[in-house]
């Protein structure tokens, strides 16, 4: 692989990462939860196999304030659905080599500004948080 593909490459996942970074953050802001991710977070979550999991997972060790008035599984679920609506895929591992130009999907643009959307899930205010 010639530089210039590491490059492409390295820029594309950039990219990714911000884009969910972005709708991460954005689904936590329209929940009302006082967090963030930021590049760190991520990559420590994906270690673990699914989004839901990698949610929960954050929320037991950086939030367990949150489970005493709702499960890790709804909390997890709430905050996957919003983000999903913003931008639905997941995060792809790095892996060494880089995909075939023919096997490469474009995933669509992502703007970080709050959208009016509507959604099913409603995550109730969370009080003195």
């Amino acid at each position: 692989m010639n530089p210039s593909q590491c490059h492409a490459r390295d820029s594309a996942h950039d990219a990714e990462v911000r884009a969910q970074l972005c709708a991460y953050n954005t689904a936590f802001d329209e929940l009302g939860l006082r967090f963030r991710w930021d590049e760190r977070t991520l990559a420590s979550l994906a270690i673990i196999d699914g989004e839901q999991e990698q949610i929960a997972a954050y929320i037991e060790a950086h939030h367990a304030h949150l489970l005493k008035a709702y499960s890790a599984e709804f909390l997890s679920r709430a905050i996957l659905e919003k983000k999903s609506a913003r931008y639905p895929a997941c995060l792809q591992k790095r892996v060494d080599s880089a995909p075939h130009p023919s096997h490469v999907t474009h995933q669509p643009q992502t703007s970080c500004r709050s959208e009016g959307m509507s959604y099913e899930v409603e995550l109730p205010a969370l009080a003195g948080v």
